[in-house]
């Protein structure tokens, strides 16, 4: 079996649109969660969000290629050309049909849809766009980067909810293992916060509505917290074999070593109590790495500030780990990051990549008075240095989907 390498990555999110700015406001504990002032909020019951700042499509592809492309495409793509940027790759000197693309959305362009469906009610049926339907579909972001790239490989657009990032890192991490590929721009994108999922989310009181505290509001594991925070980017990782990497003389930033999967198999939207999906998740991505839980130094946490899934993650860990649980580092980035929904496992693989290189662990912040049935190290408000090698990452999203995957630092 080939061995996975990471080769490039690239971001947009709410503490920055590249891969240095979001590492540097991880470690240094800054929130990403400020007040909403793109559309109007005063009759919402939560009025704050992670959203991205200084993007501007139209600088970047100009007004017609721009106007082509919902916000979460947008967001893909332009995170896929910092990704190929930043790996060096020649397109012009790899077999492009061994060139794939994992990139999926669990919403897909739903402003779009929004802006189309008012233009209908107001204006009718002549006033809707032509384009509507290549703007709002969630594999079209993948689409995107594929003609971007001129990639002619496999192109896939998993929707597993919020562990879609996971699931298609963890999807081409087998494809390239088994000899079918040589690279694949792997990852996750959202652009959901909008008026309607505002609506629904705080209907469903999902939401935090520490409104007048934005910097505060998302809290993981903290006995406070009052629900998760909607926020928007994209993270997008190139893996790549590493014959293929070696081959080209590539910088390899991390390497992927194994990849789990399963269904709580519960609920629509409620976590397993017990954590029973993601202890098989994590099971599943050791065994698939071939190494015990003996040799994981840090845990990124999916951990989105909700009391059930706060509760359930913990004792997921605690049976995964037995004892050593309260010995291994325990980062939610959602803390700073908000919760990303699609692009959430992309992201956090990125910070997870940087954590391993730099040996430096974000802190999860806001964590002042914790949970007493969350009593692991969470790695509270300051980060923390330490010799690491091997990295967990977990995802798990609505209808009981659940990902997690193995990273480790690259060693030849």
């Amino acid at each position: 079996m080939e061995r996975v390498v990471i080769t490039g990555m690239g971001v947009i999110s709410p503490l920055g649109n590249n891969v240095e700015t979001l590492w540097r406001n991880l470690i240094e504990g800054k929130s990403g969660i400020t007040a909403i002032d793109t559309f109007d909020v005063a009759n919402s019951k939560t009025r704050i969000a992670g959203l991205v700042r200084d993007f501007d499509a139209e600088g970047i592809w100009g007004r017609k290629e721009a106007r082509k492309m919902d916000k979460f495409c947008q967001f893909a793509l332009a995170a896929a050309e910092e990704a190929l940027e930043n790996s060096g790759l020649e397109l012009d000197k790899i077999d492009l049909e061994r060139l794939g693309v994992y990139v999926g959305s669990g919403i897909g362009g739903i402003q779009t849809l929004v802006d189309n469906v008012n233009l209908l009610n107001e204006r009718g049926p002549g006033r809707v766009s032509p384009s509507l339907v290549p703007m709002l579909i969630s594999n079209i972001a993948a689409a995107q980067i594929s003609i971007r790239l001129g990639a002619k490989g496999a192109s896939l657009s998993p929707v597993t909810a919020c562990s879609i990032g996971n699931t298609a890192i963890g999807e081409a991490f087998r494809v390239i293992r088994s000899g079918e590929a040589d690279v694949i721009f792997a990852g996750g994108t959202e652009a959901a916060v909008t008026n309607i999922s505002l609506a629904s989310f705080g209907n469903a009181t999902a939401l935090s509505t520490r409104n007048d505290e934005p910097t505060l509001a998302s809290r993981p594991f903290d006995g406070n917290r009052d629900g998760f925070i909607m926020s928007e980017g994209s993270g997008i990782l190139v893996l790549e074999s590493l014959e293929h990497a070696l081959g080209r003389g590539a910088t390899i930033y991390g390497e992927v070593i194994g990849y789990g999967a399963s269904s709580d198999a519960y609920h629509m939207v409620a976590p397993h109590p017990e954590g029973a999906g993601a202890y098989l998740a994590m099971k599943n991505a050791l065994r698939n790495a071939g190494i015990s839980s003996e040799e994981v130094d840090v845990i990124s946490a999916h951990a989105t500030s909700t009391l059930a899934g706060d509760r359930a993650e913990t004792l997921a860990i605690k049976k995964m780990f037995g004892e050593r649980a309260y010995q291994i580092p325990v980062t939610a980035n959602k803390s700073m990051l908000g919760h990303m929904f699609g692009a959430a496992g992309g992201v956090e693989a990125i910070a997870l990549v940087k954590t391993l290189n730099e040996g430096i662990i974000p802190a999860t912040i806001n964590l002042s008075e914790a949970d007493p049935e969350c009593d692991l190290d969470y790695v509270p408000n300051v980060a923390r240095r330490a010799e690491l090698k091997i990295g967990l990452s977990n995802s798990f999203g609505f209808g009981g989907h659940n990902a997690v995957i193995v990273l480790k630092r690259y060693e030849d």
